[in-house]
């Protein structure tokens, strides 16, 4: 639970950092479409921090279901995957970064999927 809790605290600190950092430092810099792109790594982060925060405390209530553990790791790896290759792309411009993004989605779909499954064994 304190791993995954740990883990969110950090997710959701960089979040707010990072979304301040696009609506006022980089807002200007970028093109709409890649403001746009940004802001979709940013709300992908915030609900993927706030499902691990969810899992974490599911691990606490039933530390014998590793498979929210499982859970928790698919979505650590889909915020950093998905979202940061998102912030790359809409920082870089280097188009080929979209590559890597649809692992990240697949990370949360697998998160969500081990969550279902967990939830279903409870």
């Amino acid at each position: 639970m304190k791993l995954f809790l740990s883990i969110a605290a950090i997710f959701g600190f960089l979040v707010v950092a990072i979304g301040a950092f696009g609506a006022h430092a980089i807002k200007d810099r970028i093109d709409a479409k890649m403001l746009d792109i940004y802001h979709t790594a940013v709300q992908y982060q915030m609900y993927h921090t706030l499902a691990l925060i969810g899992v974490a405390f599911l691990i606490k209530f039933f530390p014998e279901s590793r498979i929210f553990v499982l859970s928790g790791w698919f979505f650590t790896l889909g915020i950093i995957i998905f979202s940061g290759s998102l912030y790359a792309l809409s920082l870089s411009g280097i188009t080929k970064l979209g590559a890597i993004t649809p692992i990240g989605g697949l990370c949360f779909l697998v998160a969500w999927a081990t969550l279902l499954v967990g939830v279903m064994r409870i």
